[in-house]
């Protein structure tokens, strides 16, 4: 079930589990996933996309291996708060994703995600070329943790 609000989206989850972040894009989904506390992100890999019965299998590939009880997907709004193209995309991508399972699905605003991945990337003076090839999971795992945060916050 997809879960607009993030309270919502946080009573739909079982007290433990790993959540993933997916950062979506329109050649690659980045993938960070959570410990089973909920507490810290870590980017895990990049899917390149081809088809989407291709991407969704391997992301369920991905949610059975990390014992997932939800997704979160960065929902890239205009830095005015409305929502594009990119923004329609990612919720047709949620919608086809939650008839396929029952994991509670929820957005995250990943407005600056990427910006501050690669701020964090950059200081830890990685290559053009490394940065290039983990920007997505990194910045996967920044929408991720900024869920995980508030998430914390709501349960006191």
């Amino acid at each position: 079930m997809i879960h607009e609000d993030i309270a919502e989206f946080a009573a739909a989850l079982p007290r433990m589990g790993s959540i993933l972040g997916l950062d979506l894009g329109t050649k690659t989904i980045g993938v960070a996933g959570s410990d089973m506390l909920r507490s810290v992100a870590s980017p895990i890999l990049t899917i390149k996309r081809t088809k989407f019965t291709a991407d969704a299998e391997a992301l369920f590939k991905i949610v059975a291996e990390r014992e997932t009880c939800a997704i979160i997907l960065g929902l890239p709004r205009n830095m005015d708060g409305s929502e594009g193209p990119r923004a329609q995309s990612t919720r047709a991508f949620a919608r086809n994703i939650a008839r396929m399972c029952e994991l509670p699905i929820g957005y995250w605003d990943e407005r600056l995600s990427t910006v501050a991945a690669e701020r964090a990337m950059l200081e830890a003076d990685l290559s053009r070329a490394k940065r290039a090839e983990r920007i997505d999971n990194v910045a996967a795992s920044f929408i991720l943790q900024g869920a995980l945060d508030r998430l914390a916050n709501l349960r006191g």
